[in-house]
């Protein structure tokens, strides 16, 4: 009876529908284990994840399916066996005994064969998650006997509720092991940990943990795979965001029990920490999976653009960063001389281009039809859209990315301008609460992200800080002006949207009920605006887009 193991952890970072590419990956972390017995990769590891409607296409199964055969061929010379992540068709004279469809799948691959496969059970609906859409639900699975050791497989969802991981303790497992592709958000990894030793406690078997890291559209994924011994001690922690290969060694014990060898404990990051490095690999493998050859910002002389601007610094290398200051009439000199500051700071190019002569050209062009009506911020919009226009154009000609730099309370209020300041092709701090804004910034002043590639030091001029915000659409023009104390709006926000309370709810947490109604309405009906948003960079439980589908067209407004 075997009574050692060495399981290595493949913590990697694949791209949806790359599946050469991802092929090569887990090519790349077997030959890495060296003598370990079994890899252990991630949920739907040979085409990336979420892969979504790609899996609708027969063409996609049959690449994936053909990648998969490639993978188990290398097993057959020896050497490791895989436990990896793939949709899987069970065809309807498959002899299998499950019912026919297309099946989010771990596949246990070993001496050139697919030597057993298991099913996700659990299909997550809600939030980000359609995975009834596209796939079916397996049956409650038995483990997989694994040079007599049985293992009971889960994929991702399954570990969250008892009934799979119950029917595999009671079925004979030894191992719990859960494949896995788990987005991050703030504070998720501490529910993970919960939830884990949870199921622990419940079946009294030892869990591994496996999870993708990097990048995926408006997903980003943290890593920190780890392992449980039945105790509920944790035993190893792989770092977060970044890929790594982490060997662990297991042993029979008394009674027949298997336990990890205490191993590598990657440290915990605070949470400032981890949404900064969330945002940094978000951005650059968008960026880097999609082809872009760098990046524009338009660097306003404010809080959101300097924020950017040092993510993307971090993110990309400052050469591939280029920062354009587009002043208008009413931009102050301390806009111009902070903007200048913080790009020479980061040591990105910067460049000024003036967008008075096409406020001026507006005026002509439309002034005949706005005769008679005083300005507004009609006007200010152009401002805001001239802008747009010269960095799309700088775009198109240099093909660098725009990124745009409004903020989730910005974008929740409708303080932002479509086809405007929301141009671009992607929206960094969509998710990022104002007042997260400043957080991240005094942060990044004082550090540098692990694996960042900005200059280390102080990049955010102090002044950026302190001044009041505005958009400089107008003269004196304050946020504050038509928008609640940003402590105070955020606060607000994060009830109505993070936590889906009522209007009565938020008063009697010590709000004023003329302000939360005010703020409640302002963020329904923006919602076209941010149908219309680029994607940007979840962090928090609830963000814009998939995980809050609001009608645009809307009757209910809330109280009156």
């Amino acid at each position: 009876m075997t009574d050692r193991l060495t399981i290595a952890l493949a913590q990697f970072n694949p791209t949806v529908g790359d599946l050469e590419g991802n092929l090569a990956l887990l090519r790349r972390a077997r030959d890495k284990a060296g003598d370990a017995d079994l890899v252990v990769a991630t949920e739907l590891a040979v085409t990336g994840y979420p892969p979504e409607d790609l899996v609708l296409k027969p063409a996609f199964l049959d690449a994936a399916e053909a990648a998969v055969r490639k993978l188990a061929a290398d097993t057959a010379k020896g050497g490791p066996a895989m436990l990896i992540g793939a949709p899987w068709r069970v065809r309807p004279r498959d002899t299998s005994g499950v019912a026919p469809g297309t099946y989010n799948a771990a596949l246990l691959l070993d001496g050139g064969e697919i030597v057993a496969q298991r099913f996700k059970h659990d299909l997550p609906n809600y939030g980000v998650f359609d995975e009834k859409r596209v796939f079916t639900a397996g049956p409650l699975p038995g483990p997989v006997n694994f040079r007599d050791v049985r293992l009971g497989v889960l994929v991702c969802e399954d570990m969250w509720r008892e009934e799979v991981p119950e029917c595999l303790a009671e079925s004979g497992a030894e191992i719990l092991v859960v494949l896995n592709g788990s987005p991050y958000e703030m504070d998720k990894s501490g529910r993970r940990l919960s939830l884990a030793v949870a199921r622990v406690v419940e079946t009294g078997l030892p869990l591994i943990y496996v999870n993708q890291v990097g990048g995926q559209d408006e997903l980003v994924f943290d890593g920190a795979s780890f392992v449980l011994n039945a105790d509920r001690s944790l035993a190893v922690r792989a770092p977060c965001w970044t890929p790594s290969l982490t060997r662990t060694r297991w042993a029979r014990g008394a009674g027949g029990l298997w336990g990890a060898v205490p191993g590598g404990m990657a440290p915990e990051k605070p949470r400032i920490d981890d949404i900064y490095h969330a945002l940094t690999l978000s951005l650059r493998d968008y960026v880097g999976k999609n082809g872009f050859p760098g990046v524009l910002i338009g660097l306003s002389g404010g809080i959101d653009s300097a924020l950017t601007a040092a993510v993307a610094a971090d993110a990309l290398g400052p050469e591939r960063v280029r920062a354009v200051m587009m002043p208008s009439p009413y931009t102050s000199e301390e806009s111009l001389v902070d903007a200048r500051a913080c790009a020479t700071s980061l040591g990105i190019r910067y460049d000024t281009v003036s967008i008075e002569p096409a406020m001026n050209a507006f005026a002509r062009m439309l002034g005949p039809l706005f005769e008679g009506r005083a300005p507004d911020t009609t006007e200010e919009n152009i401002q805001a859209r001239a802008r747009g226009i010269a960095l799309m154009g700088l775009s198109n000609k240099f093909g660098s990315m725009v990124v745009s730099t409004g903020n989730k309370s910005e974008m929740s209020v409708g303080y932002a301008t479509l086809y405007g300041d929301m141009a671009g092709g992607f929206a960094l701090l969509k998710d990022v609460y104002k007042t997260t804004v400043y957080e991240l910034c005094r942060w990044r002043n004082a550090h540098v992200p692990d694996g960042g590639l900005g200059p280390a030091g102080p990049v955010v001029p102090e002044r950026i800080f302190t001044k009041p915000p505005s958009a400089e659409l107008k003269p004196g023009q304050k946020d504050q002006d038509s928008l609640p104390p940003y402590d105070v709006l955020d606060a607000i926000l994060g009830d109505l949207i993070e936590g889906d309370l009522g209007v009565e709810d938020i008063v009697a947490k010590g709000h004023d009920r003329a302000t939360v109604l005010r703020v409640w309405k302002m963020l329904e009906n923006a919602e076209y605006k941010r149908r219309q948003a680029p994607p940007g960079c979840k962090v928090t439980s609830r963000s814009f887009g998939r995980d809050r589908r609001y009608p645009v067209t809307n009757a209910f407004k809330g109280p009156a």
